[in-house]
């Protein structure tokens, strides 16, 4: 989605610049109410971001501007992100009616019959990668696919970091390339560019990279290929599946095909969501024989499935508007955020010794990937990372003629990228819990999100993938 860009109100004509220090003792102060906040006290991370909005709100008062000024400049940074908004809700209801029609169930179905112990680690990639692409979110495909996969691979023998790093990729590089994953719309959005061009630019350095890691499984999985495959689990989910939802595949990945075919069509992402929300709700009526209030309602709230096991019915329970409210109420408050650091000159400021530093684009890209890597240690949190890092390098994409998608592209693979790989972030705690492994001992196993950032600069060093602006008007 494009946004379109608004003028800004106007503001106190006797407000003064901020200088360096201040800048940096603004920004850091954020850093830090974050940092504390999260892992010292444990408060809610919406709450850490009001009392953010009050420090930078105090910060810009200092240089002048009167209250009316700062409430406008949260207004700017909101409004420019609207297009997005809609997204965020649409994604609830993609998602809901894709678990109601039985298109996940089906893409899990027939996605197991891919495992076998010669292939193990790359049908697990590919599974959790095509998992992922469906959902949405790494999440879910970690807490019910990774699941699956890390019993399956200690049976057989594979070392568990190996197992957990591989589904962590597949995951991850589904999350990324997914027009229903909320970090893609939040990046596309925070920098300002097309959902899909978006994607078509990280299309560039993620596949690539996939290709790479691919490579990388099928010679490590090798050692393993004579490992007896315990089937019992397999053909459990694939029977409790096959009790609870219709799964043809002619019919139950149309409104899949749908959207990605509209999608194709260069469809606004509104239309593409929308449609295929309701041909999955027509498939889930007419074809799975759910009662049509219900899956209206699901549209709101869904709930868990009835397969008999747990982990599938939480996975087949998700969706609906109410599910995206945690994340759409805090990228809200990070873009009033940001909005009043980025038009006070906070991030200004500070960009523009930055900026003193930075004479190639290789450059630039290896800065916004380390950016969004220092932004999640420091924040434990990816969705800010992204939205500051945005904001705080458009103006450098700019100045070197790059295409938006350029930075939202750089921002995923500094941010979304490396959310994971850290113990104390919200992905690496939940990634660790699920899969039983400990954060520092798998992330030396995922290829992907490790060598993604890298194929990224060194490709940029070189001078291909690289978007220009205008050139794809």
């Amino acid at each position: 989605m494009m946004v379109n860009e608004t003028p800004e109100e106007e503001t106190s004509s006797d407000c003064r610049s901020p200088s360096f220090l201040h800048a940096v003792i603004c920004i850091m102060g954020v850093f830090l109410m974050i940092s504390l906040g999260m892992f010292a006290y444990e408060i809610s991370l919406h709450a850490i971001i009001f009392l953010a909005l009050m420090w930078v709100g105090v910060q810009a008062g200092v240089l002048g501007y009167a209250f009316a000024d700062i409430r406008n400049m949260m207004n700017n940074g909101i409004i420019k992100a609207l297009p997005a908004i809609y997204i965020f809700l649409l994604i609830g209801m993609v998602i809901a009616s894709f678990m109601q029609s039985g298109t996940i169930a089906s893409l899990l179905y027939y996605g197991i019959d891919l495992l076998s112990p010669a292939v193990f680690l790359v049908a697990g990639l590919v599974l959790c990668g095509f998992m992922s692409v469906a959902t949405g979110t790494s999440w879910g495909t970690v807490g019910t696919v990774g699941v699956v996969l890390i019993g399956i691979g200690e049976t057989m023998g594979i070392p568990l970091p190996i197992v957990a790093g591989m589904i962590i990729s597949g995951a991850t590089f589904g999350d990324k390339l997914s027009p229903i994953s909320d970090t893609t719309n939040l990046a596309a959005m925070s920098a300002g560019t097309n959902l899909y061009r978006h994607i078509y630019a990280m299309l560039y350095t993620t596949v690539p990279t996939f290709i790479i890691v691919l490579v990388i499984l099928s010679v490590l999985g090798m050692q393993y290929a004579d490992n007896a495959l315990p089937t019992a689990d397999i053909h459990n989910i694939q029977a409790a599946l096959m009790s609870a939802y219709e799964l043809n595949l002619w019919v139950t990945l149309l409104p899949l095909l749908l959207m990605f075919g509209m999608s194709m069509k260069r469809y606004s992402p509104e239309l593409s969501m929308s449609s295929s929300i309701i041909l999955a709700m027509l498939v889930a009526i007419f074809y799975q024989g759910k009662d049509s209030v219900d899956v209206l309602n699901t549209l709101w709230l869904n709930s868990p499935a009835n397969t008999g096991i747990e982990s599938i019915d939480a996975l087949l329970g998700r969706g609906g508007l109410y599910s995206m409210a945690w994340t759409l109420l805090l990228s809200i408050m990070a873009l009033a955020l940001g909005g009043i650091m980025q038009q006070a000159g906070f991030l200004r400021v500070l960009l523009m010794h930055i900026i003193a530093h930075i004479k190639h684009v290789s450059t630039l890209v290896a800065t916004t990937i380390a950016a969004g890597l220092v932004g999640n240690m420091a924040m434990g949190e990816s969705y800010i990372s992204i939205i500051l890092s945005c904001q705080l390098f458009k103006d450098s994409y700019q100045q070197q003629q790059l295409d938006k998608a350029m930075l939202s592209r750089s921002v995923e693979e500094g941010s979304t990228m490396t959310t994971g790989l850290i113990p104390w972030t919200t992905a690496g705690v939940f990634y660790a819990a699920t899969l039983g492994v400990p954060t520092l001992e798998y992330a030396p196993y995922t290829f992907l999100n490790l060598l993604n950032p890298v194929v990224s600069i060194v490709m940029a060093g070189l001078g291909i993938g690289l978007l220009q602006q205008n050139k794809y008007k």
